[in-house]
């Protein structure tokens, strides 16, 4: 009778619950270092698919503190508009300025500063992209939604795709090839 067993012994001869520990251990001196305190003026802004993002929290940025959180600054300009995206939802916008509207799954969800659009979670993902209404003056809004990254990957269980990319992105591409 043969059975199935996953075996793993790590190079240095250590148990798995010995590099448990050697994880923890590394974990507890990257805190010790860890940036706690972020300042905006300090962060990059980069113009992506998704649109003009400026990433606070992010899962490549290991020297910060928290990094349970996926937290940006996105700002849509006058008359323009985000990507499209198709995703799991799960995702927090707090609206600091401008008013427009965000179309989920085909439905046009009017907004304003000071609102909060919370993006349910549903089985088979949602599709949503964010409108400005203002020709002139630019949307500002912060984003937010759990790190399940590392845990799930990038799909998190129902894919994770950029269906249209925003005006900007598309204009630096086009600017970039010529």
């Amino acid at each position: 009778m043969s059975t199935n067993q996953a075996t793993h012994e790590p190079a240095n001869g250590n148990t798995l619950f010995g590099e448990l520990l050697r994880i923890r251990d590394e974990q507890r001196a990257e805190r010790e270092s860890a940036i706690w305190l972020i300042k905006g003026k300090d962060l990059p802004w980069e113009i992506n698919q998704h649109g003009k993002m400026q990433w606070y929290l992010h899962p490549l940025l290991k020297n910060i503190a928290l990094r349970t959180m996926l937290f940006y600054k996105q700002e849509i300009p006058g008359g323009s508009r985000s990507g499209r995206q198709q995703c799991g939802g799960s995702i927090l916008f707090y609206i600091l300025k401008g008013e427009g509207y965000t179309l989920l799954d085909g439905v046009k969800h009017p907004w304003k500063a000071g609102d909060f659009v919370n993006l349910p979670i549903r089985e088979e993902g949602i599709v949503y992209q964010h409108f400005n209404a203002d020709a002139n003056e630019p949307v500002v809004m912060i984003g937010c939604e759990p790190n399940l990254i590392d845990v799930l990957g990038v799909d998190k269980g129902c894919g994770f795709e950029e269906l249209e990319s925003a005006p900007e992105y598309v204009a630096l591409q086009e600017k970039s090839s010529s």
